[in-house]
């Protein structure tokens, strides 16, 4: 239920029912908008429900219905500014050092706030969209596109992500902002000359396999990892994969580094359960440790796979992101609706 005020109850001048689905229709959009903003999950569930009750409030301000969804974004990008000028962009560990080697001390962890988070993407992805909508939805999802939107300034990041990711007019934008359509244009134009400039690694998306060589190829990486087959999992690798494993900062690149890394200090995460899922466009699995005091599984890591598209027929994972749960907030795995932990009578592989 929807909190209600006095500047709230007016907007049954409106239709309040009809109002509130209004609302309800836009959050996955909404939320999809505020997660590129700021590059956390959490923070843009925050954002979205600070959106929508500062919506509620302001409902008798509303006077054109066909003008709902400029106006509920333009509180979202209030509420999103105010959180961008108050911190330092999110980044992913590749961002921020060059590659270690399985022989590098792990290091102390750095601040939440340091990292690009996850995000479901039930959370954030329009069900009802085409086929051609939702690829492209997920492609703007992917982790090193979110990191390359964080060097952005503010306002050309709201300008690219209104513009080119959900396909906006500049008159559109311009209204949002509050500014002309010139202005916006010069804004696109910067935005994308600073991300030309950066030329970050993988921020273009290689070919992606197919929907069910996906599937295919996350099944036997689930499999493989279920019964901690560290050859079969290296045989899945790219070449140049990139091993991660925020809040630490280390990151390891190629199969040889991976396949030592999780033989040695990753061996912790053998006999772990698997929950499949999807995050950021991508297959991932939530992990669970056995855990000796207890008898039962607990949160250990959040992995987003990066499939690519094989040089050859077979599909490969040119990355491993592993979100360590017990370093990071445990809204973690809530946010995916995950179980607070898993006992013997879960398998050892499941979905979502």
């Amino acid at each position: 239920m929807w909190p209600m005020s006095t500047s709230a109850a007016s907007g049954a001048r409106i239709g309040q029912p009809t109002f509130e689905q209004d609302l309800e229709g836009l959050r996955p959009v909404l939320t999809g908008y505020c997660y590129r903003m700021l590059g956390s999950g959490f923070e843009a569930e925050d954002a979205t429900q600070e959106t929508m009750i500062r919506a509620w409030r302001r409902s008798d301000t509303l006077h054109d219905r066909t003008a709902l969804k400029s106006w509920l974004f333009r509180i979202a990008t209030n509420v999103c500014l105010d959180q961008i000028g108050s911190r330092k962009r999110r980044a992913r560990p590749v961002d921020l050092a060059d590659p270690g080697t399985v022989d590098t001390p792990l290091g102390a962890p750095l601040p939440e706030t340091t990292w690009v988070l996850p995000i479901a993407d039930g959370q954030v992805v329009d069900p009802d969209a085409d086929p051609a909508t939702s690829a492209a939805d997920r492609e703007s999802l992917r982790l090193a596109f979110v990191a390359a939107l964080q060097h952005l300034p503010a306002r050309q990041r709201v300008v690219l992500v209104l513009r080119e990711v959900l396909r906006w007019s500049a008159k559109e934008v311009a209204d949002v902002l509050e500014t002309s359509v010139a202005s916006v244009n010069s804004a696109l134009q910067r935005a994308r000359a600073t991300l030309d400039e950066l030329a970050l690694q993988d921020v273009d998306a290689p070919a992606r396999p197919s929907d069910e060589d996906e599937r295919r190829l996350l099944e036997q990486y689930l499999e493989a990892f279920a019964e901690y087959d560290i050859d079969r999992i290296v045989a899945l690798l790219r070449y140049d994969v990139v091993f991660d494993m925020p809040p630490l900062a280390l990151w390891l690149r190629g199969p040889e580094q991976v396949g030592r890394f999780m033989l040695g200090p990753g061996g912790e995460c053998r006999g772990s359960k698997l929950i499949g899922l999807v995050a950021n466009g991508c297959p991932g699995f939530a992990a669970y440790k056995p855990d000796a005091d207890s008898g039962d599984w607990l949160p250990w890591s959040l992995t987003v796979l990066e499939p690519v598209a094989g040089e050859s027929a077979a599909p490969a994972v040119a990355g491993i992101h592993n979100f360590l749960q017990p370093l990071l907030s445990p809204e973690l795995f809530r946010s995916f609706g995950l179980p607070d932990r898993l006992t013997t009578a879960d398998p050892a592989v499941q979905t979502l």
